[in-house]
């Protein structure tokens, strides 16, 4: 895609938008090199995944991204076996975490709808919970090492604080012993090392090292002898905490580096996912939608909303062309809207075709372009000579060079600048030539040559930007078929111009042209009312398009289901009659063998019979299996409306919707499905009264096993905000299923940035009827209680 284009339609401000959405450094940097892609299965990927994401947002809530940062300098480092500083460690581990809780989070299944595309790129994340493990555990702040680190930091610490307790004992008593001797009776460090303040006079008097003195000269910070052996020792579990310390990073780093692959795969994929994301919470910002995308250059946007424009002023346009017409001439007043359709146009096309979701309505179409070439606004250069004619046409010609039949052209004021008559000429000419190169034209202009040229050129279509005469001023609406109307006279009456100088006027223009101007107002209302209705029309037919291919899928799946599961149903029968028959003969096998120690043969006659009995039964119950029937009930003779049969051959309790008809048939409910059965398949269905009160305890036993399943509080103490808000809105919505009525939110006192963060979400959640801070024995202002709907 041409930088020109990017730059006159920019751009670049959308890409600035998207990059505030983002949690880490590296998603910005795929921001920054974001440009239009070049293949139209690209362009559908990738539309198709920020609309997966869209989804999860809606239906989840926020992805865990929290503590992402960009770790490439420290997995550059790591791979080639350097140590790691805590810092960047600890960054790691928090991006291993985050993948790993993503990974869970697009694979927990809520429904039966899968996001393939997201689902796809996070099959390549690879858990690494032991590395991350490690890390937390062993790294606790941003330049702190913890204590549980290894047992021998652990000693070293300990006989620190030891040695530490002792030496201030002591030199605390020397403080005393010596005070005669001191600037102030305290003591203080030097280089690591405990001193004690000593006035200069009296230096002879406190043996020990000199370390320091004050910048007048007359206090020396003195090591006292007795310190020294006590020091040297402190110093010595220093120098080995630190060695320990370089250690335990060196070891972290090791384990990082021996999945290196896997560590740096993660964190590609989470840059991905977070850049992904940010385009999913920049389409529910402004409201946006997936559009449809063609190879043939058919543009139809539903009502079009710049996303530049504060979206509570501008107006929404319908915009289209690439079916009945290529090209479009867009005529109006300055000031009126012509311009800033065509951007929107222009803007929204190279959005769709990043992959990022655009401010439309459902069903829009994008045409894919190869190159959307834009020649708007005056970039006229004293610099190189050139005025705005000049410069227009410096870029005209090089559009004239690239552009086919892939490409979609921009021009504002096509042919201005120069004199009209020769102006419009080239601007017919212009548009001629790229319509013989089968481009997409969207072009404004001034001049009314070009309004009869759209009229009597087939495949060029004329539109106008609406003005409220009553008003003097512009509505932004784009009329698409009407040529813009001059509404001169209209405008100069309105501002008080006398009649009868109007009327001079009009008599001084041609009869024709006064008969054009009439006709176009008659045509623009008539235009508008038959294009309204036609899209409308289209949309209902692509709607009942997607509704039939829906229901067609269904009820394929359907089909398929219940022909598993009968099969199944008769293969499992068949095994358990297989199995009986095996045990009744090794019963009877066994029942001989008594018989032949010493039964009678009468008995022997019985238990045949009985075998002969148990087989028939068996053969007759096979025999159903093998037809696909199972019996539940009696033949029915007769049906009512709403009344529940069973049918054998589904295997399945449905529902009378209709009658039964001159063939004989019923039309009943099945799940999802109505379909046609004969009277003489319909059984009726059998239950007794214990079989009601079963089904009504086991109710009320899965009522009462949901709401124990959650917990009436949930602790969000240690969390940060984005996990805390994530945690307590998933809690509602299990506490809100599980039917309780309050609970309550632990955030703990600490600053109260948490305690806020809560109450901001809870004052815009769905489920919450209303909350308070906890009273004495609830907890206090550590716990918020929340009262459900």
């Amino acid at each position: 895609m041409n930088e020109k284009a990017l730059r006159v339609l920019e751009y670049v401000k959308i890409k600035e938008i998207i990059k505030k959405y983002t949690c880490g450094g590296s998603a910005k940097d795929l921001i920054e090199k974001l440009t239009p892609y070049d293949n139209v299965y690209e362009v559908k990927e990738h539309l198709e995944e920020t609309k997966e994401a869209y989804a999860l947002l809606i239906r989840k809530g926020n992805p865990p991204f929290e503590g992402v940062y960009d770790i490439r300098e420290a997995i550059s480092l790591a791979s080639k076996g350097a140590s790691l500083m805590p810092l960047q460690l600890l960054r790691i581990a928090q991006v291993l975490r985050s993948s790993r809780r993503f990974k869970d989070y697009i694979f927990h299944k809520e429904d039966e709808e899968g996001y393939r595309v997201i689902e796809d790129i996070c099959m390549g994340i690879v858990p690494l919970k032991d590395i991350e493990d490690k890390i937390f555990e062993a790294i606790i702040g941003e330049e702190e090492i913890s204590d549980r680190a290894s047992k021998k930091l652990y000693s070293i610490r300990k006989s620190l604080k030891e040695k530490t307790a002792s030496v201030k004992d002591k030199v605390g008593s020397m403080v005393r012993g010596y005070s005669q001797y001191l600037q102030d009776n305290l003591y203080t460090m030097r280089g690591d090392r405990y001193v004690i303040p000593v006035r200069s006079e009296y230096k002879g008097q406190v043996p020990g090292l000199v370390h320091d003195q004050s910048s007048s000269g007359a206090t020396l910070f003195i090591e006292p002898m007795g310190l020294v052996n006590l020091n040297n020792e402190i110093k010595e579990l220093k120098l080995k905490e630190k060695a320990e310390i370089e250690r335990i990073l060196q070891e972290l780093s090791n384990r990082v580096y021996s999945s290196i692959i896997s560590v740096e795969n993660n964190a590609n994929i989470v840059c991905e996912l977070d850049f992904i994301f940010a385009k999913a919470k920049f389409a529910s910002e402004y409201n946006c939608t997936c559009p449809n995308v063609n190879e043939e250059g058919v543009i139809d946007l539903i009502e079009a909303r710049h996303p530049l424009i504060n979206k509570d002023i501008v107006i929404p346009n319908d915009i289209y062309l690439g079916r009945e017409f290529t090209s479009l001439v867009i005529t109006g007043p300055n000031t009126g809207g012509k311009t800033v359709t065509l951007k929107t146009v222009g803007l929204l096309e190279i959005m769709a075709l990043s992959g990022i979701m655009i401010p439309v309505k459902d069903n829009s179409t994008i045409g894919f372009f190869k190159e959307v070439f834009a020649d708007i606004g005056d970039e006229q250069s004293i610099e190189q000579s050139l005025s705005t004619f000049s410069s227009h046409m410096t870029n005209i010609v090089n559009i004239i060079d690239k552009a086919d039949e892939e490409s979609l052209a921009l021009f504002d004021e096509l042919g201005a600048g120069t004199d009209p008559t020769e102006g419009a000429a080239l601007a017919v000419a212009i548009l001629e030539e790229l319509r013989g190169r089968k481009s997409k034209i969207v072009a404004t202009t001034h001049y009314s040559e070009l309004k009869g040229y759209a009229l009597k050129t087939e495949g060029v279509e004329n539109a106008s930007v609406e003005f409220d005469v009553e008003t003097l001023r512009p509505t932004y609406r784009l009329l698409i078929g009407v040529p813009g109307k001059s509404n001169a006279f209209e405008i100069s009456r309105r501002l008080g111009l006398p009649d009868y100088i109007i009327k001079g006027s009009k008599e001084r223009i041609a009869t024709d042209s006064l008969q054009f101007e009439d006709l176009i107002q008659s045509l623009q209302e008539k235009s508008i009312k038959a294009e309204r209705n036609a899209r409308e029309t289209e949309v209902l037919k692509l709607k009942a398009r997607e509704a039939k291919e829906s229901y067609d899928e269904k009820l394929y799946k359907l089909e398929k289901s219940k022909e598993k599961a009968l099969i199944n149903a008769q293969k499992q029968a068949k095994s358990l009659i297989k199995e009986a028959k095996e045990e009744a003969d090794e019963i009877l096998k066994n029942i001989r063998e008594l018989e032949r120690r010493g039964y009678s043969s009468d008995v022997r006659q019985k238990l045949e019979d009985e075998r002969k009995r148990l087989k028939d039964k068996l053969e007759v119950a096979e025999d159903k299996i093998n037809k696909g029937i199972i019996e539940d009930g009696d033949k029915l003779t007769k049906v009512e409306e709403g009344q529940e049969v069973f049918v054998p051959s589904l295997n399945q309790k449905v529902i009378v919707i209709s009658k039964q008809e001159n063939k004989n048939e019923v039309l009943v409910q099945a799940g999802i499905l109505k379909i046609n059965v004969k009277l003489e398949d319909l059984r009726a269905v059998k239950q007794t009264k214990e079989d009601k009160k079963i089904n009504k305890a086991n109710k009320k036993r899965e009522a009462k096993l949901r709401v124990s399943c959650v917990s009436s509080s949930v602790d969000l103490r240690g969390m940060d905000s984005l996990e805390a808000v994530y945690t307590t809105d998933k809690y509602l919505d299990d506490a809100y299923l599980a039917g309780l009525s309050e609970v309550s939110i632990i955030h703990g006192k600490g600053t109260g940035v948490l305690r806020n963060t809560i109450n901001d979400m809870l004052k815009r959640h769905s489920h919450v009827k209303s909350y308070r801070l906890g009273n004495y024995g609830e907890g206090g202002t550590g716990v918020t209680v929340v009262l459900l709907k």
